[in-house]
């Protein structure tokens, strides 16, 4: 399990440190997993920060000592973020990909499925799109808001590991649903350049988008 110490740097740093991780969720008997894919960096000094509206209980994990949980709702579903070095600073975990390795992991999808089901129709969610945004990420790992905001990870049931696991390139882009002159021009997401189809939205495939104006791929040195 990663140690609070390893949340005590600046979001944007943790938020790259981040991908390739594991996160580990126990549902009923079962190990839930998904590798980090994509994340987003977040200060308390910007427009689009909910730690910029100020401090009121239900933002009071952004106020907490790095490593702490804080989810809220996104269009009415659960979102996981981690506070993180500063007062108000946070990474949010934007995307995933099943992890089938590591734990006894063979009821894993079928449980992942059966909580994140196809929004229209019958049949499951493809494996590629069960964690593919932040809000399929927590519903297929059965992870909720009011269980887990302002919460400590706890190894026994839900957890981030470190595998060993790193990106050779990460993509450097623009954050997802930031207003126009609202700080939509950072490029505080990163996303693991070897999971980009996976990802909520694909800087490399979208149209109109220039390497060096929208996105820049970077060599990630742990």
């Amino acid at each position: 399990m990663l140690s609070r110490n390893f949340f005590n740097r600046d979001a944007i740093t943790t938020a790259k440190a981040l991908l390739g991780k594991i996160l580990r969720a126990r549902y009923d008997k079962v190990w839930l997993c998904a590798q980090i894919i994509e994340t987003e960096a977040y200060f308390q000094n910007e427009k689009v920060s909910h730690a910029s509206l100020g401090y009121i209980n239900k933002r009071k994990a952004l106020f907490m000592s790095p490593g702490t949980i804080y989810m809220y709702y996104a269009r009415g579903s659960d979102s996981l973020n981690v506070s993180c070095r500063g007062k108000g600073n946070a990474v949010l975990i934007k995307s995933g990909y099943p992890y089938k390795n590591g734990k006894k992991t063979d009821k894993m999808i079928p449980v992942m499925q059966k909580l994140n089901p196809p929004k229209y129709g019958n049949g499951v969610r493809p494996i590629e799109r069960l964690c593919a945004g932040q809000t399929l990420l927590c519903k297929s790992l059965g992870i909720t808001v009011k269980e887990w905001d302002q919460q400590q990870f706890d190894p026994n049931r839900f957890y981030i590991e470190d595998i060993g696991s790193t990106p050779t390139q990460i993509i450097q882009t623009t954050r997802l649903g930031i207003p126009v002159k609202r700080d939509d021009h950072l490029l505080y997401r990163f996303i693991d350049s070897g999971f980009s189809k996976f990802c909520t939205s694909n800087p490399l495939t979208k149209r109109n988008y220039l390497e060096g104006k929208h996105y820049r791929l970077i060599r990630y040195l742990k």
